[in-house]
């Protein structure tokens, strides 16, 4: 499962969407597809919209939290053209009905996508107030039986200190969710880590600005930082160049 998050569809963009940031990740994405990996994608929306700044500037939290799924849909159908013009097939599935533009989740049709080789990029978040598109991505990952996350970011991976403010901050190669909990890294939200350590869920986290690292990521390069249970064997898939499906949803 990859989570793109909002701020990789703007690129070097102050907002909005920059379509040769976005038609690069879908190179990507083909690519990893032409490797026989099956790909479903979460979106989410702050390069439009965040409904954390809008709740702080007096808008109702819940509200808020709705426009910022639909700005996820804006991004879904943004990958979703830039795909279909690499010739994939795609289907776009959204938490919150939106039937003349995408599917709703159903987790068996989503499965049935996934199984003919299509990409699913799963939009609008868990379609509940509240929860993050990362709590949404952990979600939609378990629900179709992914074998990890790969949480695109702006930086190489998980740091010990903020590296914009820290010179001297060094890089995390692996951690575990415990880790991520009770020293309070900024990796996803708790409720995500929380649902991930559950199901043994690894979480490689790397720079999506990189070009290449999708691919390196998925085809289980040692790159940026990954989160997993300490003696949880699993953790091969997503290090250890399992070519068949380091991320098989």
């Amino acid at each position: 499962m990859l989570k793109l998050s909002g701020e990789a569809f703007k690129g070097t963009e102050a907002f909005g969407i920059d379509f040769p940031t976005v038609e690069r990740l879908a190179g990507e994405v083909k690519q990893i597809w032409e490797q026989g990996v099956e790909s479903g994608i979460v979106v989410g929306g702050g390069n439009i919209w965040r409904g954390a700044t809008a709740a702080a500037r007096g808008m109702e939290r819940a509200a808020a939290d709705y426009a910022g799924m639909v700005a996820t849909v804006v991004n879904a159908l943004a990958l979703q053209d830039a795909l279909e013009r690499l010739g994939l097939e795609t289907r776009v599935q959204t938490a919150i009905e939106m039937r003349e533009v995408a599917e709703p989740f159903i987790r068996r049709r989503a499965l049935r996508h996934l199984e003919k080789g299509r990409i699913v990029i799963f939009a609008a978040g868990t379609g509940n107030p509240f929860f993050t598109t990362d709590t949404a991505a952990v979600l939609r990952a378990v629900e179709i039986n992914a074998e990890a996350i790969l949480k695109g970011t702006n930086v190489d991976g998980v740091y010990d200190q903020d590296p914009r403010t820290n010179s001297d901050a060094q890089i995390l190669q692996r951690l575990t969710y415990l880790d991520v909990l009770s020293r309070g890294l900024r990796v996803m939200d708790a409720t995500a880590i929380s649902l991930s350590m559950d199901h043994s869920l690894p979480i490689v986290v790397f720079n999506i600005r990189t070009e290449g690292n999708i691919v390196r990521a998925a085809l289980g390069e040692p790159i940026g930082t990954l989160v997993a249970s300490e003696d949880d064997n699993n953790t091969n898939t997503a290090r250890e160049g399992n070519t068949g499906g380091a991320c098989d949803a």
